[in-house]
């Protein structure tokens, strides 16, 4: 057997990154199938997971893969898969399984232009909408944004603890240009890194009620074999886990599902600020396009005009009180990102008019550069090109 950690100074793309902080945060079981720009995490737990004990299956195709990390998961293995644009919409239907079943399980997506098979070489942020609808009916969804390597690796982590906390599948929304780029990364010790577990049940295994809410409103799980009588349906369901086709059963079901997570924001919901204090414009951004519009910021300062950043680590749930708070102190939103919109969507529906809103974004292909917020920000301030 090989540690699990390999604590101690790397130069790692995204993708390895991401595979590593995998490994760290225990997860033994991945399934997935080869796709650009994100073959490289699916290759490196090919390579890893034999030797601390893991499993690795490629499957026929991601619907597939999808199926087996939450069978995994109920057999009380940390499971994971990874995939772009295309097997993302393929993973949907399942990802949408594993919440009503309230399955924990990480899903990655590192991000490429689409539609269809768009540029499977070239990055984008273009699946954040799907991300949080992909999925049909009304659900809440935990999904992360690292901007570097080294983010990605403690993402990573988190997602799964997250995941173990809430039983609810976590998206990392990744992009092409995080997932290929080469940053160091700082391994920590294997103690030093803090793993959460799913909660258990406790009491008599013919009394227990698979799905009855506890603490903070997660059902323990059982793992399969064990002992407990568990049923496992996507259809709408009690708390002892039984199909009950009516409209009051399936209120009482979502409303169980969307509290876990919207009662624990302050856990789950993380964001950064850099020179909001004071500032007059707030740039929205996350992903590798919140890096450009840290430099952007920074540069505005030095023009004289009063920008800050708030960088979205979890995009959802969307930190929808914080943007109220800003739009009643900020004159501006520039939201920055590599699609047409999507967050956008989301900062102008927070302010609700209180303030203008501004995109800086395209389609794909591409990094959007300082120079072009910067170019927003002036004509944003006032002060011109």
């Amino acid at each position: 057997m090989k540690p699990a950690v390999l604590t101690g100074e790397h130069f790692f793309t995204g993708d390895i990154a991401c595979a590593e902080g995998a490994l760290a945060a225990g997860c033994r079981f991945f399934a997935g199938y080869p796709i650009t720009p994100a073959t490289e995490i699916a290759e490196h737990m090919a390579s890893r997971l034999p030797d601390v004990g893991g499993t690795f299956i490629q499957m026929e195709d991601e619907i597939a893969a999808m199926a087996a990390v939450l069978g995994a998961s109920n057999a009380g293995v940390k499971s994971m898969t990874a995939t772009s644009g295309p097997g993302f919409s393929l993973m949907m239907e399942n990802l949408g399984l594993g919440i009503c079943t309230e399955t924990p399980c990480v899903v990655v997506n590192v991000q490429r232009a689409g539609p269809s098979t768009g540029l499977p070489t070239l990055g984008a942020q273009g699946d954040m909408m799907q991300a949080r609808w992909g999925s049909h009916g009304h659900y809440e969804i935990i999904a992360l944004a690292p901007a570097s390597p080294q983010e990605i690796f403690h993402q990573t982590i988190t997602a799964f603890n997250l995941s173990e906390t809430y039983r609810v599948p976590v998206l990392i929304m990744a992009d092409e240009v995080v997932g290929h780029l080469s940053e160091r990364v700082s391994v920590p010790d294997a103690q030093a890194i803090k793993l959460r577990s799913r909660p258990r049940p406790k009491g008599r295994k013919d009394r227990f009620k698979p799905f009855l809410p506890g603490p903070g409103g997660v059902a323990p799980m059982a793992v399969a074999g064990e002992g407990y009588g568990v049923h496992v349906t996507g259809l709408t369901h009690d708390e002892r886990g039984y199909p009950v086709m009516t409209a009051e059963a399936h209120v009482e079901m979502i409303d169980r599902l969307t509290a876990k997570i919207r009662n624990n924001m302050r856990d789950i919901s993380m964001t950064e600020r850099y020179r909001l204090e004071d500032a007059d414009i707030a740039v929205i951004s996350y992903g590798v396009s919140s890096r450009s519009s840290m430099a952007a910021v920074d540069e505005a300062r030095e023009a004289g005009i009063k920008a800050g950043l708030l960088r979205l680590v979890t995009v959802w749930p969307f930190p929808e009180e914080l943007i109220r708070e800003l739009s009643e102190r900020v004159r501006s939103f520039v939201t920055v990102e590599i699609n047409l919109g999507q967050i956008h969507l989301e900062v102008q529906r927070c302010a609700a008019g209180r303030v203008p809103a501004y995109l800086v974004g395209h389609a794909g292909g591409t990094v959007i550069p300082p120079e072009q917020v910067l170019e927003t920000l002036r004509k944003v301030s006032g002060s011109g090109s």
